[in-house]
């Protein structure tokens, strides 16, 4: 907000030259040449490097398979070669001494192509008319399934069936991708500064797709301005930028434009599901089962297949079941591959459970808090295991239900009266749960440095969640020193490993890290000042930053003065700890939405949220809130307005923001009323949980609830999101003309 953060665009780079990319703009085609002859003359011009001579030197991404899927999908190539496979797949690289000069030069590329079929959504896909890698025999690329008894335990149960379906999103963060490699051929090694979520699992990719060894390579994340699981898995851009490096012997500046980020960033969501709950007539809920089928895209990143496996395994939202059964079929298209996006998996989940609640409810004659009510997991359960063996570790869903619905049902009253005549206005609520901290340890260490300050490292990498804050805090506290003498280092490699930030994880590991570490810090202390003493360390009393003897507070000595008297005995007060848990925390809460819809034009706008949150153990209330408020936003976007649209060409026709709709302040102006409700989790002795993602799970459903309620319509014609004022008006002419 100062104008003080150091983005890789903001750093001095003057020994750099500057790379852009060829991008193809075709969905899916041959390659049959590439002339790069008058590119090469222009002012300024370096090289051009073609796409096959990078594939013939590099890897491509290996998709990691999880819970035993079958996984056919090829991993992404970090260029094309001799096809290409979808809009924005990198084709050719120029090098150039300025980026004009190179943007200039990409511009007089040209690419011959021979243009094939196109497969632009998962009903072409599913068709097997066309085929994107015709070696597969399909264009499925991943298969899984998980659950069992589904039909043995419903046979006698009403069954309540809806396919929902999740457009494609755009993560557009606020800074996009960028990065500086180098290469030392001295010690044949990379150095990659970028824009990332954390320094790791960027190195881990690099070394594996350049073919050397991780210690070969060092990765630096300055800061960075958003991501939202976008930047968790390297951009294709910075391992030709450092391959690059190698071969021209030069230091290599990339600056992604937002078009760019648009159109070869990976997407999230992007699913169809079908899902179906068996319900006895008292309300219960007895078994569910569900169908995912995910756009993966033409190729997938590591972690794409992994996020309709999360949506699947996590469809009982917070509900007990007798049984689930969830299968997952994930197809190719020719369009940019899907990744993680906030949430990765537990929106869409959250989604459709409870709209299929939603549904139940009008079907069986009840009404939605009730059927909730009657169906939660109780306090009592916990821990509790679902059917799809997800693990929820401590909550109490029943608090959160009744607060939400009675503080919902007092916005409705207030906002009802403060609306103009005309508009219509309708209500929603939907439960959540966030599977937060995959990953299972990270790496914290806290040393004392005895010129009077804390010197701290996080295997965590924050991109806007503050840690430098909320870290800074769990170790003063620990150690009863001021949080600003406490100084953080994150996003460097070379500090030492650890696994990074994603799925609302830093806090419940990379805090623990830190909070663990400075206990063990603080005992050393301890140990030390006994021996300085000369007494036994059961007689020390540990205060505010000092240590005294027993019933002798006037004689005592600060932890930096006892860090002195260590280091000159060669044990300083340094503490490095891997904080592990065996399986994730779930973090749970309610939302409740108030939207208001103009009947002559179809626009819903969002008038009021209200929000009940846990995520255990709160560090920076403030913190948490800025996460709270800045989900429910996204939430919103996804319910009303985003949407990457793709014609049946393959080309994307949301490429810039006057196309993909992101919500700006001016839809930003609704009441916010949040709640926090703090339940720590046992498996950590900090009891701390994820917030990141729960706005972006609880919002759309309650929207959609909300817009369905105050156009009066059934379930089942409530349009699909993203609700345009086009389809909510054009679902109110049906509504009129079924009156």
């Amino acid at each position: 907000m100062r104008g003080e953060g150091t983005y890789v665009a903001n750093m001095e780079s003057h020994d750099a030259i500057c790379m852009a990319v060829v991008r193809a703009t075709i969905a899916h085609g041959r390659i049959l040449g590439i002339d790069s002859s008058f590119a090469r003359t222009m002012p300024g011009v370096i090289d051009v490097v073609t796409g096959s001579e990078i594939v013939a030197n590099t890897g491509r991404f290996v998709p990691v398979v999880q819970l035993g899927a079958s996984v056919t999908a090829p991993g992404l190539p970090i260029a094309a070669d001799e096809s290409v496979q979808y809009v924005g797949q990198v084709v050719a690289a120029v090098f150039a001494t300025s980026q004009r000069a190179a943007i200039d030069a990409v511009n007089e590329v040209i690419v011959d192509y021979d243009s094939l079929p196109v497969i632009s959504d998962i009903q072409t896909a599913r068709s097997g008319e066309y085929l994107i890698h015709p070696e597969l025999g399909s264009n499925i690329g991943l298969r899984w399934h998980g659950g069992a008894n589904y039909e043995a335990t419903t046979r006698s149960a009403r069954k309540v069936r809806r396919t929902f379906k999740m457009p494609r999103l755009i993560a557009s963060p606020m800074e996009p991708r960028a990065c500086v490699a180098s290469y030392d051929e001295e010690g044949e090694s990379f150095e990659l500064i970028c824009s990332a979520q954390d320094p790791h699992r960027p190195k881990a990719q690099l070394a594996e797709l350049l073919g050397v060894s991780e210690e070969k390579v060092r990765v630096i994340v300055p800061d960075v301005g958003g991501a939202f699981g976008a930047k968790g898995s390297i951009a294709t851009e910075y391992a030709i930028a450092a391959y690059c490096a190698r071969r021209l012997g030069q230091r290599i500046r990339w600056i992604e434009e937002r078009g760019e980020n648009m159109t070869g960033g990976y997407q999230g969501r992007g699913m169809e599901i079908t899902v179906e709950i068996a319900v006895m007539d008292d309300g219960r809920f007895v078994g569910l089962k569900s169908l995912v089928e995910a756009d993966l895209g033409a190729y997938v990143y590591p972690l794409t297949t992994g996020v309709p496996i999360s949506a699947a395994v996590l469809m009982t939202g917070n509900y007990v079941f007798q049984s689930a059964e969830a299968d997952v079929i994930g197809y190719h298209t020719n369009a940019v591959p899907t990744g993680p996006y906030r949430g990765a998996g537990r929106p869409e989940a959250g989604f459709c459970i409870e709209r299929i609640v939603d549904a139940a409810a009008a079907d069986l004659g009840f009404d939605p808090v009730e059927l909730r009510r009657i169906n939660l997991v109780h306090s009592s359960e916990m821990p509790y295991t679902t059917p799809l063996g997800v693990v929820f570790d401590s909550g109490n869903y029943s608090q959160v239900l009744e607060m939400t619905s009675a503080s919902l049902n007092a916005t409705y009253t207030k906002v009802r009266s403060h609306l103009s005549p005309g508009m219509l206005v309708g209500k929603g609520l939907s439960l959540y749960i966030e599977r937060a901290a995959p990953g299972f340890w990270e790496r914290g260490s806290v040393e004392i440095d005895p010129d009077g300050l804390v010197s701290a490292s996080s295997g965590s990498s924050s991109h806007g969640q503050g840690h430098a804050i909320s870290f800074a805090q769990i170790i003063a506290d620990q150690l009863g020193v001021s949080p600003e003498l406490v100084q953080l280092r994150e996003g460097d490699s070379a500090d030492g490993d650890g696994v990074g930030t994603f799925g609302s994880r830093s806090m419940t590991l990379g805090g623990e890290a830190l909070n663990l570490a400075s206990i063990e810090v603080r005992r050393m202390a301890v140990d030390r000042a006994s021996k300085y003493f000369e007494v036994e360390p059961e007689e020390i009393v540990y205060e505010l930053g000092r240590m005294y003897v027993t019933g002798s507070p006037s004689r005592d000595i600060d932890i930096f003065s006892v860090a002195a008297v260590a280091r000159d005995a060669g044990e300083p007060l340094v503490s490095e700890i891997r904080s592990r848990i065996e399986v994730p925390v779930i973090s749970f809460g309610g939302y409740g939405v108030v939207v208001s819809v103009d009947p002559d034009t179809g626009e819903a706008r969002v008038q009021a949220v209200v929000a009940v949150d846990d995520a255990g153990t709160l560090i920076n209330p403030m913190l948490a809130e800025g996460q709270v408020l800045g989900a429910a936003m996204q939430g919103i976007g996804q319910a009303l307005y985003e949407e990457a649209i793709y014609d049946e060409d393959g080309q994307l026709l949301t490429g810039s923001f006057l196309d993909y709709l992101i919500p700006s302040s001016s839809e930003a102006g609704y009441s916010f009323e949040g709640t926090f409700l703090e339940t720590p989790t046992p498996y950590t002795s900090l009891g701390a949980k994820g917030i990141g993602e729960a706005g972006t799970i609880a919002l759309p459903p309650a929207v959609v609830a909300a817009v369905g309620d105050a156009i009066g319509v059934v379930d089942s014609l409530v349009p699909d999101m993203p609700l345009t004022p086009e389809k909510v008006w054009r679902a109110l002419a049906i509504r009129k003309s079924h009156s």
